[in-house]
């Protein structure tokens, strides 16, 4: 695994400053130049994402219309209810797209992979918002309970069962769709959130045609009408928990919230084990689905190269950019650590 970066030498290192205005002055870069594609992206789970998107789609306009035929308003509500989820997976589609058409565009400091985290952020959002409105109109059927015409109702849900079922599988991980890499760092949490989101967006309206084909049945052989608001709640509750995970997890990457990641410790455990060298200054942050970049300040007593430090963090799993700022610290500057009190 080769380790990029860029090195600053402030203990014994050239006058780069004198070197810059020197006019005509050239300088050997290679090996220093590389680009900050980090993650090529996951063009399998476009293709089903899109796949998805047409028969979801397809199924929206058929149940609104045989709704506005046949007058069932368990078919409409079905019809829209799909139609959010057509929006959610147009939404990680066009991140795949943007991700991979922004890819090599220099102006994205460590490359366009987080648009797909943008996106996986933004189906989040709706998520919850979908999980808030089944449970308000649960709440609003529980008060004022409605006729249910149940053999159409129960209709609608088989073929939205059916339907979900066959887009969770189109959307399923499977590790052959991953980067060759997926699987061998230090976090699988994460892999591809824009492929999670989808995913659980048709997970979780599986999961509730399921809760509303028990409740229709209860309700047509026992009479429950009142199982059927409740079953509404108990999936808006798993939608909402579902739709907090996603906000997490995206959110915590879209922030740069990585400090709390054992690959921290692995950096400063590397970069010290000659019992010199120690870290004064540590930023780390996810540039890809498990590739991760990081700042370095060094201070030693005998400071070494930067490339001698960057050569230290070839073992530690993850770590595709590394910038390494290199300090020199003199002995009466830096005094022997006292001995702990007792």
């Amino acid at each position: 695994m080769s380790v990029h970066g860029h090195g600053h030498d402030h203990g014994h290192g050239h006058d780069h400053g004198h070197d810059r205005g020197r006019v005509g002055r050239t300088h050997d870069l290679s090996g220093r130049t590389h680009d900050h594609v980090f993650d090529a992206g996951n063009r399998a789970a476009e293709r089903r994402t899109q796949v998805v998107i047409g028969v979801t789609a397809v199924t929206m306009i058929v149940e609104i219309v045989a709704g506005w035929l046949t007058g069932s308003m368990a078919l409409l509500a079905d019809g829209w209810h799909m139609g959010t989820h057509v929006v959610a997976l147009t939404i990680a589609a066009l991140a795949y797209g943007l991700a991979r058409r922004w890819s090599r565009d220099e102006r994205f400091a460590f490359g366009s992979w987080k648009v797909e985290v943008l996106g996986a952020f933004s189906s989040a959002l709706l998520l919850g918002v979908i999980g808030l409105a089944v449970a308000f109109e649960s709440v609003v059927r529980l008060v004022r309970p409605e006729t249910i015409d149940f053999a159409p109702a129960l209709a609608v849900a088989v073929v939205g069962l059916i339907v979900n079922l066959v887009s969770a599988w189109l959307l399923e991980v499977k590790h052959a769709d991953h980067d060759p890499h997926h699987g061998h760092g230090h976090d699988h949490g994460h892999g591809d959130m824009n492929l999670k989101a989808a995913y659980v967006h048709v997970l979780t309206d599986a999961f509730t045609s399921v809760l509303a084909i028990v409740a229709l049945l209860a309700g047509m052989w026992a009479g429950w009408n009142w199982l059927d608001p409740v079953m509404g709640l108990l999936g808006a509750v798993v939608i909402v928990v579902w739709s907090k995970g996603l906000i997490r997890d995206s959110s915590r990457v879209l922030l740069d919230r990585e400090m709390d990641s054992p690959l921290v410790g692995q950096v400063r455990v590397a970069i010290e084990s000659d019992g010199d060298a120690q870290v004064a200054d540590l930023h780390v942050w996810r540039v890809g689905r498990d590739r991760f970049a990081c700042i370095v300040c060094v201070v030693a007593d005998l400071p070494l190269a930067p490339d001698a430090y960057r050569t230290r963090l070839a073992d530690v799993p993850g770590i595709v950019h590394a910038t390494i700022e290199v300090n020199a610290c003199p002995g009466r500057e830096c005094p022997e650590a006292a001995a702990p009190s007792t």
